[in-house]
């Protein structure tokens, strides 16, 4: 083989090698960020991550919001109408949070209830997650009441 064809060889395998290093480190980064969202029953069940930071999705149960009287320490429950899962979140509540409302957590699960770092409400009258929309279907038709249930 010649001399130049030998150099274009190995810049074309340093090329590809590099190419090759940068798409698995992409890739791994991608995964690292990934929140999966996940109803209550989810939870309780054992099907959301232990540790890992994933969103809760569901309804804020009816008379299960507490503030701590002169922070920003709000707890309150979540449910999908079959289970519920206790939060607490430390911040600034979207205008829309209220009881009975669709919410979408960001955070992760400590001991037996979810710190979230971040509460979205939902935008209007007919946003919902899809998987909580079936979450909570299901649980409309197994005439569950969620709120006084784990």
């Amino acid at each position: 083989m010649n001399p130049t064809r030998k150099r274009r060889l190995m810049i074309v395998l340093m090329f590809l090698l590099a190419a090759t290093t940068a798409a698995v480190l992409i890739t791994l980064a991608l995964q690292e960020n990934l929140t999966y969202l996940h109803t209550p029953t989810d939870v309780r069940v054992g099907k959301s991550p232990n540790t890992a930071r994933f969103r809760l999705g569901g309804v804020v149960c009816e008379g299960s919001v507490r503030r701590a009287t002169g922070t920003l320490d709000i707890d309150f429950a979540v449910t999908d109408r079959i289970r519920q899962v206790p939060v607490h979140y430390n911040g600034i509540l979207p205008d829309m949070f209220k009881e009975g409302t669709s919410i979408i957590a960001t955070g992760r699960m400590e001991d037996d209830r979810f710190v979230a770092t971040e509460v979205l409400a939902k935008h209007d009258e007919t946003y919902m997650p899809k998987e909580v929309a079936e979450a909570m279907a299901k649980g409309i038709a197994m005439h569950t009441h969620s709120c006084g249930a784990n």
